[in-house]
């Protein structure tokens, strides 16, 4: 027996002409117009009269039952070709029936195709009335079923996505301008989402949203990327700028009506990942330092000269840190210039001939703070000294701004003019103070933080080590 469901709507129906639905298309005018419109539907469509008799057979229906037009108009009803014998009378009877119901009704019925297999089909069935009123037929849209799931997945999933989900999701039109946002993009970008649409990305993106419109055209004019990406951004929101990373993919929209695909627009379904690749580029920035230090030690374990060693120390250290690197050694209540990178360009790190200069520090300056503090200090132009890895306080200028600040600012510290940060930790050996260590880097860098306090004591308890052992050693030469 075939499986029906019911389902009854308030819905104009179209009206007829006469006692019931017309006959095949004749010489009457519209009749060509008609059978195009009905061979152009998407969803099969057949009618019958009010006795049951097939009037109107599309090529919809020819395509998914097999039975041509021809052989189509004329039956009574499916019984005998488009039904097996056992289901007609139900089949007829649920079809005929919404003639005097009001609005449409849904059904599910198996039908034969014309090759005798079976097709489990979806119609919507309602009835059509003449110009006095009076009951004239049905028309029956119907398609197979699995057809008709496929859709409503689609747009399930169309409006779940729309809606929310561990993901993100952004449609922008071929203007690059959002048109759909869901909660979890609209969270990610700290806004609401109809706040968004319409609007250029560039208000809420300060940077990073060059490459992602980049992207998005790309994807426009050439297709989707083969795999997921990660996109940084730097986003205005209420509290200020925050810099994000989003992994996602991109989907190219195009209309399913067009001949050749059209496009509609873009899809970026996106998660926000920054936690995750912050603590990726931190454990990976540890492996990196803990690497150096291990090779340091053992370079440094081969020279005789401890002065060598700690030069040894301060060269790894330097890779990938800082663009330089002074030692300044007690001597009293003063400090000495003992070791440095070249000032003009990169290099490493030697002692200073002669056996080093007094060097000149005004008050407060950072070395001394060092000095003072037992510990590090970070100082950035334009910004206070701070203490290193023990305060949250953080201080720094942009990258690659402020260079003309950050030349008279590093002059007055006796430090080379291309420096624009600054981390000076004290070096300390068996309960005493022997210097200062400083690394500094240019104003093309990032300021630097608490982690980068915490290598430069690891670096400065070796070079200190190394130090203290010259103090006690005779130079080889």
């Amino acid at each position: 027996m075939s499986a029906s469901r019911s389902e009854t709507a308030s819905a104009p129906v179209p009206d007829g002409s006469g006692t019931g639905p017309a006959g095949p298309a004749g010489p009457e005018p519209g009749g060509g117009l008609l059978a195009a419109l009905l061979d152009g539907m998407d969803a099969a469509l057949c009618a019958f009269d009010a006795d049951g008799v097939v009037t109107h057979w599309n090529r919809e229906a020819e395509r998914i039952l097999g039975w041509p037009a021809g052989e189509a108009v004329g039956r009574r009803g499916f019984a005998g070709w488009a039904v097996r014998a056992a289901d007609a009378d139900e089949v007829h009877a649920r079809l005929m029936a919404v003639m005097d119901a009001p609005g449409r009704q849904v059904h599910e019925f198996a039908l034969l195709r014309k090759d005798g297999s079976r097709v489990l089909v979806r119609t919507q069935c309602a009835g059509v009335r003449g110009a006095d009123g009076a009951a004239g037929g049905v028309y029956c849209a119907f398609s197979e079923v699995h057809a008709q799931i496929d859709l409503e997945r689609s747009i399930a999933l169309s409006e779940a996505l729309a809606e929310d989900g561990t993901w993100g999701v952004v449609l922008v039109d071929v203007d690059l301008r959002p048109t759909v946002v869901n909660s979890y993009a609209a969270r990610a970008l700290g806004t609401g989402r109809a706040t968004l649409l319409g609007r250029p990305l560039g208000e809420l993106i300060v940077r990073g949203v060059e490459e992602l419109e980049g992207a998005l055209q790309h994807v426009l004019a050439e297709g989707a990327p083969g795999g997921p990406a990660d996109v940084w951004v730097t986003l205005r929101t209420a509290e200020g700028e925050r810099r994000r990373c989003w992994r996602g993919g991109f989907l190219r929209l195009s209309s399913p009506l067009a001949e050749e695909p059209v496009p509609l627009g873009v899809g970026f379904l996106f998660q926000d990942v920054t936690d995750a690749r912050l603590a990726e580029q931190e454990a990976d920035r540890l492996r990196f330092r803990a690497n150096q230090l291990h090779r340091a030690s053992r370079i440094a374990a081969e020279y005789e000269d401890p002065w060598e060693a700690a030069t040894a120390h301060l060269d790894f250290a330097l890779a990938g840190f800082a663009d330089h690197a002074l030692v300044d050694v007690t001597a009293g209540d003063r400090l000495v210039r003992a070791a440095a990178t070249p000032s003009g360009a990169p290099g490493p790190a030697a002692r200073v001939a002669g056996g080093g200069i007094p060097v000149r520090y005004p008050a407060g300056h950072p070395a001394l703070q060092a000095v003072d503090r037992v510990g590090s200090v970070r100082a950035s132009a334009g910004s206070d000294s701070r203490t290193g890895a023990g305060s949250d306080a953080g201080a720094g200028v942009e990258p690659g701004a402020g260079s003309g600040v950050a030349e008279g600012w590093a002059g007055e510290r006796q430090w080379p003019p291309d420096a624009a940060h600054a981390l000076c930790t004290v070096l300390r050996s068996r309960g005493r103070t022997l210097g200062v260590l400083t690394f500094l880097r240019g104003s093309s860098r990032v300021a630097f933080e608490r982690p980068d306090a915490a290598y430069a004591e690891s670096v400065g308890a070796r070079v200190a080590a190394a130090l203290d052992l010259a103090r006690l050693t005779p130079h080889p030469g």
